[in-house]
């Protein structure tokens, strides 16, 4: 049930983090995986990938411009022959007091946070309407839940990536599409960096996690393999945090 051999799927934001743990995911669960991300290293990271398993393929776009974004979807598209799982893990994170936040900023993290998020369930899901299945997994926040403090501009994108997944669940969940979505807690990684390296704030954090520590990459894996796999296929629209019980604290 939880096999993904001969899956094809796309992951955005591959190259580190968190997106890294799903495409290490898919991957060890028998997946075909293209890549997309800003990064030089992603040919780098793909290929050590291909060494042990599945084909991996690195696809270097800039997700912010939204020409650069298609053509990236249209060649991973290619490259796997099909597609059947979009994961989209792309993010970025600016952080300053909400009265002194620029537009600039803002506009920034809208457009790679939720604009192209859009944008690449669009384009998936017109090809998994045509064939009739497939699985979109986003990537929500915690701040899809609550506002967070000096991060206006990603706590209203991740909000939007929430409300986004359930719009397009409404949609395509009759026609063999499960939109669906993971909420990350607070991970150790690099959009967390600040965070971390903050006594105050991140003493504050870690005595609201029950499981006592930062998540990690690892701490994803289980549930981008069971949202994209034949045991999800009754889910749709959902938002589930992966938070060592935070929310419930």
């Amino acid at each position: 049930m939880f096999n993904l051999k001969g899956r094809k799927a796309i992951v955005t934001g591959g190259a580190s983090g968190l997106s890294l743990g799903a495409v290490e995911a898919l991957h060890e669960a028998g997946s075909e995986v293209a890549i997309i991300d800003v990064s030089k290293k992603v040919e780098d990271v793909a290929e050590n990938f291909s060494k042990n398993g599945e084909k991996v393929f690195g696809i270097q776009a800039d997700l912010s411009n939204r020409d650069d974004l298609k053509k990236a979807f249209e060649t991973a598209v290619e490259r796997l022959g099909s597609l059947d799982i979009l994961v989209n893990g792309a993010g970025i994170q600016r952080r300053n007091k909400c009265e002194e936040f620029s537009i600039k900023d803002w506009d920034d993290v809208i457009e790679i946070n939720l604009t192209s998020v859009f944008q690449m369930c669009q384009l998936a899901g017109r090809l998994m309407l045509r064939q009739g299945h497939g699985k979109i997994i986003n990537f929500a926040s915690m701040l899809s839940f609550f506002g967070g403090y000096t991060v206006p501009a990603y706590a209203a994108s991740k909000g939007g990536v929430a409300q986004l997944t359930k719009a397009l669940s409404n949609e395509w969940a009759a026609k063999g599409i499960n939109v669906n979505a993971i909420a990350p807690g607070y991970m150790a990684t690099s959009l967390n960096t600040q965070l971390i390296n903050d006594p105050e704030r991140s003493e504050t954090i870690l005595k609201r996690i029950p499981a006592g520590r930062w998540g990690t990459p690892d701490d994803i894996k289980g549930s981008i393999v069971f949202l994209a796999s034949d045991a999800s296929d009754y889910i749709s629209g959902a938002i589930i945090p992966i938070d060592g019980g935070y929310l419930a604290n």
